[in-house]
């Protein structure tokens, strides 16, 4: 398997309507996006930003960033991203994760912040962050729940210019990668 690509089986059950089976799931395959997928990423945010986590993005933004963003695509259809955006040298950001609403529930997300975690530890980066309405998703996966202001290279990079800045409703969660153990998993003790 490729550093820049990754898949995952479908669900070995499908489902059965009416006696008969539902045709297979593709698998879905992760991989760097590409600047032709800067729509489809656009699309899937837009699509989901009405659930109240995520940030508006424009195609601008997006077209310059498409290399940050990896991608989950099952069959031609992008299903799934998630950006890693350097906020400095050793500490970047989890942005614009968003799981289509019918690839939920499969370890998706999941995926695709592992496999940040593996690009941010490639890049030499020493601490991951997301800014979240949702800290425990990333708590699970051994995030910890800081205080904003540890989070100065966040602060000074968007917050400060963010027309909702010091009311957001965010929390702010960091991963140590100099802390992670066999398989990039988070070290417990």
């Amino acid at each position: 398997m490729s550093p820049q690509t990754a898949t995952m089986t479908a669900p070995a059950v499908q489902p059965v309507f009416a006696g008969v089976q539902a045709p297979p799931v593709p698998a879905v395959v992760l991989r760097t996006a590409r600047a032709g997928d800067a729509a489809a990423i656009l699309a899937l945010i837009d699509a989901h930003l009405e659930e109240g986590h995520l940030l508006p993005r424009t195609l601008a933004e997006l077209t310059v960033h498409t290399s940050r963003f990896v991608v989950g695509v099952a069959g031609r259809r992008v299903v799934a991203c998630a950006e890693l955006a350097p906020l400095s040298a050793t500490v970047a950001e989890v942005r614009s994760l968003v799981v289509h609403r019918d690839a939920r529930h499969d370890g998706l997300g999941r995926d695709l912040v592992d496999e940040l975690v593996r690009r941010a530890r490639v890049q030499g980066v020493d601490t991951l962050s997301a800014f979240t309405h949702g800290p425990g998703y990333f708590v699970r996966m051994g995030f910890s729940l800081v205080p904003h202001h540890w989070m100065r290279e966040k602060i000074a990079a968007d917050c400060q210019a963010c027309a909702l800045f010091r009311r957001c409703g965010q929390s702010a969660v960091v991963l140590s990668l100099t802390d992670l153990g066999r398989g990039g998993r988070p070290v417990r003790s």
